[in-house]
């Protein structure tokens, strides 16, 4: 069993700043790949930020410059991103996902994607 919880959503004006976290936890083997997604009402859900095991990030063109995705090199399995210089159209749910290897029985492994709760950001004008 794995599981994905985010925290570090609230409110917030515009141009200030918020940290999400994502803390996974469960029979992890490593986390090939993970992103930040978001959706606002109404909206479809788009990917935000994303990286690799390999270290390679990859942003949405309206957050570049703006956020930051990172792993927490001390706590393994913690990934974070950064959000500076918030707009109101920032505001929406962000939610974690994760592409885990997982211990699946004796000595096996499988990958399978996870999706976190989410967290509400709410960014003030």
């Amino acid at each position: 069993q794995v599981q994905l919880v985010e925290s570090g959503g609230g409110l917030v004006q515009a141009g200030g700043s918020l940290r999400l976290s994502c803390a996974a936890s469960g029979s992890i083997f490593s986390i090939n790949a993970m992103g930040w997604y978001r959706q606002a009402p109404g909206k479809q859900r788009e990917l935000v930020a994303g990286t690799t095991s390999g270290g390679s990030t990859n942003y949405a063109d309206s957050v570049k410059g703006r956020f930051t995705i990172s792993k927490d090199n001390t706590k393994n399995m913690v990934y974070y991103l950064q959000m500076d210089t918030l707009k109101p159209e920032d505001t929406a749910v962000y939610y974690c996902n994760a592409d885990v290897r997982y211990y699946s029985g004796i000595s096996g492994t499988a990958v399978r994607n996870y999706w976190g709760q989410g967290t509400q950001v709410t960014v003030s004008s």
